[in-house]
Formats: structure tokens, sequence, C-alpha cells
């Protein structure tokens, strides 16, 4: 079972609660509240889009170790988080809750620039997996006799489906003893779930269930968010966690926010960013942990050499992006964020964004790898998951909670007012008396 800290999958668990002390009530996660039933199943829309990054000279890299020159196609679009939580058991000794929340994703034709069975070019990922699971020599002459039976090479056609959610690979399949064969980027993903996590449910205190929620579905945090507050999230996907520091105040939808950004430190190499020391496991290629804007997240993916960074390796050490040709990083198109409502601590509208990097080395022994000369980050998509409250609820919470913390401000300046009034009519008063008095 998940302890917390939070992922990174944000999603909007958006209510309004009635006022005074009904509302700390419907802000427990139990059986019959208004939080309850909408952390079960959010009502919100949430989409993930995603731009592949096609290899236009595969043959001149396989052959010549020249630069990966790469095309961005997309948007392709996925409605995810849609499918409610399973196995909710409370336990009334620890007022916690835990769960399991199912991964699903469905294609939104509307939203996207093509269909599933588009092709593209891309990295052979068994291939480029073999000199990182199977450093022995030995054994990759083994492995390279099946890999040129199959007449795999370093680059593969797949369609969209294929890459994201798996395909039976063809090298892997001759191998006579049991592996995995099926291999995609987010190979298994459907039916299949993440947790179990468990979280306070707020039944003796409110705020520990808060902050604990927001750790893991970036959905509420404790009220009266401060610009100095820095907000943390936990990502299962990535196996780490991050954090986000206030950036700036904006207004959604006639709503003031405080805008919160993934800041360029969390990819920075363990020199300047000890908390990532973790995520430096070799000293070669990262130049003795000095490179900064990748992480290794291999050991949360089987020891398959997965790396992730922002897109197009924004904030990342120029040495990483050299060898590819074809990226823009730019901070508004690039960054992650969260807009946050600060009084009730309401995340109102998000964007996460990562990019997925495999690390191809040169494998003297592999044939399909043997003509490099030189390590290659290799990127094969980046994600865009975003959220934003709904014009109805945005109305509801204008009307709800904006417009009546703006009475109250009102309400507050009159009665100052009113006050103030009063006080110079009673000194004035005062001082016409005394006056009286000395004559």
């Amino acid at each position: 079972m998940k302890k917390l800290p939070i992922p990174l999958h944000f999603s909007l668990s958006f209510s309004v609660l009635p006022p005074q002390s009904n509302s700390l009530k419907e802000a427990v996660l139990e059986e019959g509240t208004i939080a309850f039933k909408s952390w079960v199943k959010t009502g919100h829309r949430s989409l993930q889009t995603g731009w592949i990054f096609d290899v236009q000279d595969p043959e001149e890299v396989a052959v010549n170790s020249s630069k990966i020159k790469v095309k961005q196609r997309g948007p392709y679009t996925y409605r995810v988080r849609y499918l409610a939580k399973e196995n909710i058991t409370q336990d009334s000794e620890t007022h916690t809750v835990s769960f399991l929340q199912p991964n699903g994703a469905i294609f939104e034709p509307s939203l996207s620039v093509g269909t599933e069975n588009d092709t593209f070019t891309v990295l052979n990922l068994a291939v480029a997996a073999v000199p990182h699971l199977y450093p022995s020599a030995f054994v990759q002459i083994i492995v390279n006799i099946f890999i040129k039976k199959s007449n795999s090479s370093m680059f593969q056609k797949r369609t969209l489906k294929e890459l994201l959610w798996g395909y039976k690979d063809p090298f892997l399949s001759l191998i006579p003893y049991p592996v995995p064969t099926t291999v995609g980027v987010f190979y298994p993903y459907h039916n299949t779930a993440d947790g179990v996590y468990k979280v306070f449910n707020g039944k003796d205190d409110i705020i520990s269930r808060q902050s604990v929620y927001v750790y893991v579905y970036g959905a509420s945090f404790p009220p009266f968010i401060e610009k100095t507050r820095v907000l943390q999230f936990f990502s299962s996907d990535i196996c780490r966690s991050f954090y986000a520091v206030f950036g700036a105040e904006i207004n959604l939808k006639g709503i003031p926010v405080y805008r919160f950004i993934l800041p360029s430190l969390a990819f920075a190499s363990p020199l300047q960013n000890p908390d990532n020391h973790c995520f430096c496991t070799e000293k070669i290629i990262s130049k003795t942990c000095t490179l900064y804007g990748v992480l290794d997240i291999g050991k949360c993916k089987g020891g398959k050499p997965v790396y992730i960074s922002l897109p197009h390796f924004l904030h990342a050490s120029p040495e990483i992006a050299e060898p590819v040709e074809g990226l823009s990083p730019n901070e508004e198109e690039h960054s992650t964020y969260l807009d946050v409502e600060p009084i009730t601590g309401f995340t109102l509208q998000f964007a996460k964004r990562l990019q997925i990097n495999i690390l191809v080395k040169p494998g003297k022994s592999i044939g399909a790898l043997k003509g490099l000369k030189q390590n290659y980050m290799v990127p094969v998509l980046w994600l865009n998951e975003t959220g934003t409250i709904g014009d109805e609820k945005a109305e509801m919470f204008r009307n709800q909670v904006t417009g009546k913390i703006e009475l109250l401000g009102l309400v507050e300046m009159i009665l100052i007012s009113v006050g103030a009034v009063m006080f110079t009519a009673f000194m004035i008063s005062y001082c016409a008396c005394r006056l009286k008095s000395v004559k």
C-alpha cells in the first residue's frame, strides 16, 4: 500500500460546500458527503494530449551516428481519469480511507490531428534497451541473433496505438524462453489500476485530509494558501515527488487564483538540488551527475533506460539536446503549472507537461547499434495533461465563494467607514463639549 506523498496526476475534484459548520462535515471523505461524492468520481473533463517525435533520418543515425532529426507530430488527445475509484475502504480507527484508481483512456478524434492508426518512425524500444538490460557481451551476442533474425533495427515504424498501448515485438517473440513480448510506452495501462493508496478522510482533522488529498491528486490544498507556500506532489507514473512554487496571480473565469509552477530546480543536477541524487544512477553519461534537465526513472521501469524531462528538453543541459535537431523549447508551451484559489485551496486549472526519453548507448555486439559513436537521449513523445473548472461550476464558485468573500470585504469596508465616521463625530462632539465647559 502506498503511503503519501502525492501523484502528479492532477485532477479537479471540486464542489461548493455549504457555509459555516456544515462545510466541515461535508468536506469529510465518507459516504453521504458532498466531498466524497465528488472525490469518488470527478465531474470535470481531464484530457491528455500527446505529440510524437517522428524521426526523419533513421538510416543516417544508425549507420553514421549523425544527429537525430525529429519532427513533432500532434496533437493526439485522450480523455483520462474518468473512472470512479474502486475498493474504497474506511478505517474508523486511523481515520483513513484506502482505494484504487482505475486507469483508462478514450481517444478523442475531434481534438486530434489524425487517428490512432497514424504511423511514425520511432525508436525501437526493445532493441534500445538491450545494452542496459544485458550488459554482458556474451549475452548481447546471443540476443543479437534474434534481433538479426527478426530484421529489427534501431528505428521502426509503429502506429500511435501500438506505440502507446503496446505491440508484440518481433525479436522478443523469437526468444525461446519466457520473456514479456509486448512493448509500449504505457503498456500495461488499460484494465490496470493505480494504488493501493491510503489518505486521511478528515474525520478528526480536516486540514490533514486536505493536505494529503492534494498530495495525491493535486485537487485541494488546505485553505488560505500563501504565495510563500511550496506545494508538494507525488507522481506514481514516474515514482517521485515534485513541488511547485508561486509564479503569478491570474484571473480564471472571473476567479482570482494563484498560479504555481514547476521550477527548473526540480530537474536540476544533484549538485544543485540534492533531492535528485536518487535519479542519477551512473557517472559517465551524466558527467558525474553534473548534467541537468533529465531524471533517470529506470529503477521504476524495470531497469529500462527511461528518462523524463520537460518537453523539448526545456531547462536541460545543452549537451543533452545537442545530438537532436528539431526541438524548440519554450516556457509558455512546455512548463507545468496549477492554478489554486487561495481562500479555499481548490485547484481550478492545471497543466502537467512531461517528456519521455530513452537513453541509447552504442552496442558493439548488437548489429542494430554498432554504428553509433555516441550516446543519444532520444525523445519519444511529450504529454500535456490538462483540466479546467467548467463554466457552470465556475459560476457556482463565483456566486457561493468568491462573491461572498467580496461581499464580506465590502461589509468590512462599510463597517470600517461607519466606525470612522462615528469616531469622528464623537471626537467633534467631545471637543465641542470641552469648549463649552471652558467658556
